[in-house]
């Protein structure tokens, strides 16, 4: 496509940021609509690989992200109630050559702000709640709750598990809740004084677990993350407040260690799990979609922010590449399902990287290598 077709990207998650950065930088025409009113430092950490650097690479953004977050020193998984040690991961000089990338723990704000300053000024419209799109022939019309009416040649839906676009692609399909609930808080470190902690620990157990990691190298303040069982949750389950004995009711034989860890939390929040089931249409005409609005995962590998800037990589480059969308959208999804696929069933499984096993399939992945050209 030529860099006079107009790109309207729904939603300014990390995997919406991250392809209107690419696409800009290519010399598109980007515009982002966002529905809430501004950026707050809301929500909590997230964990990115070696591929999700070499992204940001492209973007002249990988040192700032290493210098904002943390280079966690492992990945450590231990024994929920006795401590074992089940597996010491060491993401050192020699994980990052190996790899070819960084892996850093960052607060979702954070990275947010740093995605947010390589676009152009006004690129990113807040406040504009898409109702629907509509397909002319050779565009497309958007319609937004305050009455704006915009038009596009390609629309990126990257609206998360709630998708507006999903829902004008398959219809009408409610996220799945999965039977857990996450239980959330980021505190100072400060309250938790001489309690040992790791830079990114999960404490595993029979059918729950806690992530525990540092998001800045100042190691100053605390992500803990756990998923229990609960069926008196569903999909449409608000998230609500909860408080540190959530989290204690919910470990009473924790190790010492993680119940010192616990007792510190602050801020707690709560909120349903969902997923969707794996369905392997991601666009249609001059629509498409990526991230959560078209697989989101359960959180329990940590991948779901890396497969949406990863999205954002190949589908940027497929865009760039192909005169037609159909076309663009369909080499996407060919490089793009497989790998997902693979994230979604090892998420669901709640197995990653529990004991030492193969991770050079997911850590070394290079969303720049797979061939995105018409002879492929």
């Amino acid at each position: 496509m030529d860099h006079m077709t107009r790109v309207a990207v729904i939603g300014a998650g990390l995997g919406g940021l991250t392809v209107a950065g690419l696409l800009q930088r290519d010399g598109f025409a980007v515009t982002v609509f966002e529905q809430a009113s501004e950026f707050w430092r809301i929500g909590a950490g997230i964990i990115l690989g070696a591929s999700t650097a070499k992204v940001l690479r492209r973007l002249g953004l990988e040192e700032a992200l290493v210098q904002t977050g943390i280079r966690p020193d492992a990945f450590v998984s231990r024994d929920v109630a006795t401590g074992t040690v089940l597996n010491d991961m060491p993401f050192d000089a020699a994980a990052e050559a190996r790899f070819g990338g960084a892996f850093v723990n960052i607060h979702r704000a954070d990275l947010h702000r740093l995605l947010l300053s390589r676009l152009a000024p006004r690129t990113v419209r807040f406040g504009h709640r898409l109702l629907g799109l509509d397909e002319t022939g050779d565009g497309v019309r958007l319609s937004f709750a305050d009455g704006l009416v915009a038009e596009a040649d390609i629309v990126i839906g990257a609206d998360g598990i709630r998708s507006v676009v999903r829902e004008a692609i398959l219809g009408h399909e409610p996220p799945r809740y999965v039977g857990k609930v996450a239980i959330r808080a980021v505190f100072p470190r400060a309250r938790a004084p001489g309690v040992p902690m790791r830079d990114c620990t999960k404490w595993w157990g029979e059918d729950r677990h806690v992530l525990a990691y540092f998001m800045t190298e100042r190691r100053d303040e605390c992500y803990v993350m756990a998923a229990i069982p609960d069926d008196r949750w569903d999909a449409d389950t608000p998230p609500a407040p909860g408080s540190r004995d959530t989290f204690l009711d919910a470990f009473p034989t924790a190790h010492p260690e993680l119940r010192q860890l616990l007792m510190a939390t602050e801020n707690v929040s709560l909120l349903p799990i969902c997923d969707r089931p794996r369905r392997d249409v991601w666009s249609s005409g001059r629509t498409v979609l990526m991230g959560d609005a078209c697989h989101a995962v359960r959180p329990f590998m940590a991948a779901g922010g890396a497969m949406a800037i990863e999205d954002a990589a190949v589908l940027a480059r497929a865009i760039t590449t192909f005169d037609e969308p159909e076309q663009a959208f369909a080499r996407y999804a060919a490089i793009r399902i497989p790998r997902v696929g693979d994230v979604q069933r090892i998420s669901a499984e709640n197995s990653w990287l529990r004991v030492p096993g193969e991770t050079d399939w997911f850590f070394g992945y290079d969303p720049f290598a797979a061939p995105v050209d018409r002879a492929a």
